[in-house]
């Protein structure tokens, strides 16, 4: 236990969670969020929010001006409550019937009159989030909230209550007001919730719960509806998936690169010591975690084959004829080799698949730099949110036992920390971030399917022997399409300010856009890395496939069957072909005493858990069905687990 937050199990099997003010992770809010744990509440915390409240409600005894409890709110804070309604002067008194006194129409008004927003209400994991978010701030105890209506919050949420919160309508200062008036507005028996996934009036979702309505008190509804709490919590929510999508982008690249037969030495440890960027070192580390055990990666040029279109006479065994590809090398004749007599001492002068370069293009050997960029913006963006998890975000603070205190302002100090722009700008970063992973990925999976750039794989990742066959042309496209989509949703709201409340709040955040924003791209950027993927596997088993069918074919010892595969050969006795027999020998040699060709270990799993849910496409299918199952499998964390080293097939 540490700084006094406590875990437990229950009764029912769901753990408990208790909240201090102090120490809610993120992994908390994913907790709360998924709604695997029980929110308990610190008994000391309590008692230091009631104690606060008891200070507010003794400064109003004795008829103190307060900001947002004898005050109106925004450009009304000028406007002083008085000790009566100014129409229960009227002969015969009020006519009006008003339930309370004005202080708790005050904060009810708050409430009710904020909760506007549009559109579709959130998801219920982001609004499970905002509630532990919100009592967990309201612990610091400087808000002049009552012990017993954090209790209220916390037995809504422990009742499976959901509030239904349209997602349009903070602009992230004054906080999240309106947003939080639809949170709020269900413990005063109004709004709408869900309760066991049916949407119901609020007052009728806690009667259903055995949950009593609330009768707010002083400074109660702006403590419930003023602070970020939204945009934090969509931002927790997406830095959790996010923190998975860059580890799966990393897996995803090592697939790729394994079927391209890649170059690692890109990766090194000594290179990225020159260049020391954290998120930098640790993508090139887990790649080559990824790619450890691969004889695919680094291979020589000169062993592997290009794809050749299969036809009745490829191969002369039942079991070769199988395949749905051939393959072919190019002879490299003795007049071509002058001035690279070097470079062919070393290499067999044979032209497969593998162009004779020491590096890959920018989609692959830039991994770690573009990769590691986005874990870098990742991190900057968890720092901010750590902190925000424990920050008092309401106004105005309550300071009670404040030194030296000579005057109410000295206790109750009206500040700024409703300004949402250090999460803002926070998740502008990451908004940009996430097209860039999305970009690179995208052109990986072009790379695999265009045969100008594959080296030496099919066209589009198929045979196509008849001339019928698309294969994954399209599949490129839809990720295309993704990718130009989240670009034209990386733009920043928070440089968009559009002044609110008769211009007393002149300068706002958009920090609550900017996170829903970042929340709705996870789901983009995850099914272009399915994408990626499930191209990757298709090319992996190609070259995989295709090595190892030239391994077989040497391994017959015929060195004949393999040079009918090598194009350019002299003719019987023309200069040059003894030299070309005994390069066949040699080249037949080495594919022989190569281990059988696979990728890395943990490639493998992966590819073994994709081949699981999607067979390898021989000829052209029906694709719908492998997509939907190939972005479910990216949603189930499964393939993300097996990146992050966290599970095995």
């Amino acid at each position: 236990m540490t700084s006094g937050r406590r875990t437990s199990e229950n009764d029912d099997s769901m753990r408990t969670i208790t909240l201090t003010g102090n120490d809610l992770s993120r992994a908390d809010v994913a907790a709360f969020a998924r709604f695997e744990a029980r929110i308990v509440l610190d008994a000391q915390g309590l008692a230091g929010v009631q104690r606060t409240a008891d200070f507010l409600a003794e400064q109003v005894r004795r008829g103190e001006p307060i900001y947002g409890v004898t005050t109106g709110f925004g450009s009304n804070a000028d406007k002083l409550l008085g000790a009566h309604r100014v129409r229960d002067e009227l002969p015969g008194g009020n006519p009006e019937a008003v339930e309370g006194t004005l202080l708790e129409e005050l904060q009810r008004n708050l409430v009710i009159t904020h909760a506007v927003c549009v559109g579709e209400p959130f998801a219920p994991e982001v609004v499970r989030a905002m509630l532990a978010i919100r009592i967990n701030t309201l612990m610091r105890g400087h808000s002049g909230i009552r012990a017993s209506t954090l209790q209220s919050m916390a037995a809504l949420y422990n009742a499976g209550i959901v509030p239904v919160v349209p997602c349009k309508g903070s602009v992230g200062a004054s906080g999240d007001l309106a947003p939080l008036s639809h949170l709020a507005i269900v413990l005063l028996g109004q709004g709408e919730a869900f309760l066991g996934g049916e949407r119901m009036d609020g007052g009728e979702a806690l009667r259903r719960a055995g949950l009593a309505r609330v009768v707010l008190s002083f400074k109660e509804g702006l403590a419930l509806n003023n602070g970020t709490t939204q945009m934090l919590a969509c931002a927790a929510l997406a830095l959790d998936r996010l923190d998975a999508l860059v580890d799966l982008a990393d897996l995803a690249a090592a697939m790729t690169l394994d079927a391209f037969a890649g170059r690692s030495s890109a990766f090194r440890a000594e290179v990225h010591a020159l260049r020391p960027h954290p998120g930098q070192v640790e993508t090139a580390a887990r790649l080559r975690r990824l790619l450890a055990g691969s004889n695919l990666a680094d291979i020589a040029y000169h062993l592997v084959p290009r794809f050749a279109t299969w036809r009745a006479d490829s191969w002369d065994d039942a079991a070769s004829r199988a395949q749905r590809f051939d393959i072919a090398w190019d002879w490299v004749p003795l007049s071509q080799r002058h001035g690279r007599e070097a470079f062919y001492r070393r290499f067999l002068p044979f032209k497969g698949g593998k162009k004779h370069q020491p590096q890959d293009a920018y989609s692959l050997r830039c991994i770690p730099q573009v990769h590691g960029a986005v874990r870098d913006a990742l991190a900057q963006a968890r720092r901010i949110v750590d902190i925000e998890l424990n920050a008092v975000t309401d106004n105005p603070l309550v300071f009670p036992d404040a030194p030296g205190a000579r005057q109410i302002e000295d206790q109750v100090i009206s500040a700024g920390h409703f300004h949402g722009m250090p999460l803002a700008l926070a998740m502008s970063y990451v908004k940009a971030a996430i097209p860039v992973l999305a970009s690179i990925s995208e052109r990986r999976t072009n790379k695999l399917v265009d045969p100008a750039t594959n080296d030496g794989l099919p066209a589009f990742l198929s045979g196509n022997e008849d001339a019928t066959d698309s294969g994954f042309m399209i599949v490129q496209y839809t990720a295309a399409a993704l990718v130009n989509d989240l670009a034209t949703r990386a733009h920043p709201a928070s440089v968009h300010s559009v002044p609110t409340s008769a211009n007393a709040e002149d300068h706002v955040s958009m920090g609550a856009n900017e996170a829903r924003h970042v929340l709705e791209m996870c789901e983009d950027l995850g099914h272009v890395l399915a994408l990626e993927l499930y191209t990757a596997a298709q090319a992996l088993d190609y070259r995989r496939d295709m090595l190892n069918a030239a391994r077989d074919l040497a391994r017959r010892g015929d060195a004949s069957a393999l040079a009918a595969k090598v194009a350019g050969a002299p003719a019987a006795g023309a200069a040059g072909r003894a030299e070309f027999d005994a390069e066949v020998v040699a080249l037949c040699g080495a594919l022989a005493a190569a281990g059988e060709f696979h990728p890395g270990a943990h490639v493998t799993l992966a590819h073994a858990r994709i081949r699981q849910e999607i067979p390898f496409q021989s000829r052209d299918r029906a694709m719908d069905a492998d997509v939907r199952r190939i972005t479910a499998l990216v949603a189930s964390g499964a393939l993300a687990a097996l990146a992050s080293g966290t599970s095995d097939l």
